[in-house]
């Protein structure tokens, strides 16, 4: 079992920058590539980013290339995303989730383990 838990979401306004946090805990983080999804009100979850167990690769979704960027410290067990050039469209409960299978999984049910989210709003 691991158990992630995200933080740093919040308000902030457009153009402006957060950086979220995963920490892991339970079976060994570095074993699991890791990712985050979004979702926003009335829409279905959505890839945003992921990275390799070892971090030496990472894929994005084309909404967030070249404003976001996802690493991993596995000495800390935490993965983060840090987040800017913020947009309206970026408001969205944000959750960081695990998995054992490789290659460059962008779908939900490649994941096995999920945080509870943390709220990100971009505001105007």
């Amino acid at each position: 079992q691991v158990q992630l838990v995200e933080s740093g979401g919040g308000l902030v306004q457009a153009g402006g920058s957060l950086r979220l946090s995963c920490a892991a805990s339970g079976r060994t983080f570095s074993r699991y590539a890791m990712g985050w999804f979004r979702q926003a009100p009335g829409k279905e979850c959505e890839f945003v980013a992921g990275i390799s167990w070892n971090g030496g690769r990472t894929h994005y979704a084309d909404f967030v290339k070249g404003r976001f960027t996802i690493s991993g410290n596995n000495a800390k067990n935490t993965m983060y995303l840090q987040m800017s050039s913020l947009k309206r469209e970026d408001t969205a409960v944000y959750f960081c989730a695990a998995t054992s299978r490789v290659g460059d999984n962008v779908w939900t049910g490649a994941y096995d383990y999920w945080g509870q989210g943390t709220q990100v709003t971009v505001s105007s």
